[in-house]
């Protein structure tokens, strides 16, 4: 995600990173050399001008359908977000509780905290098709690493390893019954907001509603020059210029928003969010020095 001045206008006209330019560059260079020629042929050869009524209630229709795509993606965008604010949340809260009922058992403490700041770096992976647990995941025994990994799921695996902490600490008579429901439903909230991520990246726009807006696009942008080169000549081909870049930049701006978790300039910060939920967790289990104590031997 690029971070940005909002109050900063003039230094975004220069910015080419993110601005989605350079997908649309192809079909706008295709619109203006289709434009200009349309108008030689029109000056040079034969008038091929038509009425411009179609195209001023085509451009209305075309409109509705290009909010409706943005609003569409940008919807999914927000979703995103909030479901990984979840995730945020329910990891601190995970560990907020434990360090409290698990202060007796410092290993187990220590070992739940490893795998909750491994559990979004392995969202993220399975969201983006990648195998492996994140850059901490040598911090995690290493047979447990590989089991996990090999699972079917390694997001559900590595919250089944969390669970399982929480049955050996009340086999021992750390927690009771009570308090191991109350940990493992924020554990079962972490599975449930993944899933939510995974609903978003399955479920793309309707393929039929995509291909339709983009014909419609295509068809208007093409048969534009001929509706303005009576009145406009040869200023045709700057706007069919400036309106191909209006409508093809939005059009993109919703498939850049739709899918949030991919490495786009646009897609959500996931990496920085996972440092997050690693840096606070470790923070609220206060379990900076045990870290460097307990590592050598391992779990």
């Amino acid at each position: 995600m690029i971070h940005y001045d909002p109050h900063q206008w003039f230094s975004h006209f220069f910015q080419l990173r993110g601005s989605l330019l350079r997908e649309i560059g192809a079909r706008l260079a295709f619109c203006v050399f289709w434009a200009a020629g349309v108008v030689w042929v029109d000056r040079n050869w034969t008038n091929v001008g038509m009425p411009s009524l179609l195209h001023t209630l085509l451009g209305g229709a075309l409109g509705l359908l290009l909010v409706f795509r943005t609003n569409t993606s940008y919807d999914r965008f927000w979703e995103g977000r909030r479901l990984w604010g979840g995730i945020v949340n329910e990891s601190r809260n995970l560990i907020r509780g434990a360090r409290i009922h698990l202060a007796e058992e410092p290993e187990l403490l220590h070992r739940l905290v490893r795998w909750t700041a491994v559990f979004p770096w392995s969202a993220m992976n399975e969201l983006r098709g990648v195998d492996g647990l994140g850059p901490y995941s040598d911090r995690v025994p290493e047979a447990d690493r590989v089991a996990v990994i090999s699972a079917q799921h390694t997001p559900v695996a590595v919250a089944q390893a969390m669970t399982e902490c929480l049955a050996v600490a009340r086999q021992r008579g750390a927690i009771t019954d009570i308090v191991m429901m109350a940990l493992d439903q924020n554990i079962q909230l972490l599975v449930d907001y993944l899933g939510g991520c995974e609903r978003i990246r399955k479920t793309p726009l309707p393929f039929a509603y995509a291909v339709h807006l983009r014909r419609s696009m295509v068809l208007y942008c093409l048969t534009l020059p001929f509706a303005m080169v009576d009145s406009f000549g040869w200023l045709t081909v700057l706007d069919v210029a400036f309106i191909s870049y209006v409508f093809f930049g939005i059009e993109e701006i919703g498939v850049e928003i739709e899918g949030p978790f991919g490495h786009d300039a646009n897609d959500l910060p996931l990496e920085d969010i996972c440092e997050t939920i690693h840096r606070n967790v470790y923070a609220l289990a206060g379990l900076e020095t045990l870290e460097r104590e307990v590592m050598p031997e391992g779990l």
